[in-house]
C-alpha cells in the first residue's frame, strides 16, 4: 500500500495495524514516539484537560497508545500511523488480526 491508499483507511484501522506491527516487532521507538505525541493530539482534538494528566502518568500514556485508534484522538494521530505503515509495508500483512 502506498501513502494515498493508507490515507483511505480509518484511523482505527491505521492504529490497529501500526500498533500491532510495532508490538510484534518490538519497535519500542515507534510506541515511544506515539506516547510522546498523544498529549498534543489530545489537545488538538479538544481534550486539553487530559493532556496534563497524561504527561504525569506513564501508565495512562500506555493505555492511550493501545486504544488511540478511535474517535477524535485516532483522527488526530492518522498522520503518525500513515507515516509508520508507509515505512513498514510488511505491517499490512495479516491485517485481520487484533492488536
Amino acid at each position: 500500500m502506498d501513502v494515498d491508499e493508507l490515507a483511505q483507511l480509518s484511523a482505527k484501522e491505521l492504529h490497529d495495524r501500526a500498533v500491532r506491527y510495532a508490538v510484534r516487532h518490538g519497535d519500542f521507538g515507534f510506541l515511544w514516539d506515539l506516547l510522546k505525541v498523544i498529549p498534543a493530539a489530545e489537545a488538538a482534538s479538544g481534550h486539553a484537560d487530559e493532556t496534563a494528566n497524561d504527561l504525569s502518568r506513564v501508565s495512562a500514556l500506555l493505555s492511550d497508545a493501545l486504544g488511540a485508534g478511535e474517535g477524535e484522538l485516532g483522527e488526530a494521530l492518522r498522520p503518525i500511523y500513515i507515516d509508520y505503515l508507509a515505512r513498514h509495508p510488511d505491517a499490512l500483512k495479516n491485517s485481520g488480526e487484533d492488536v
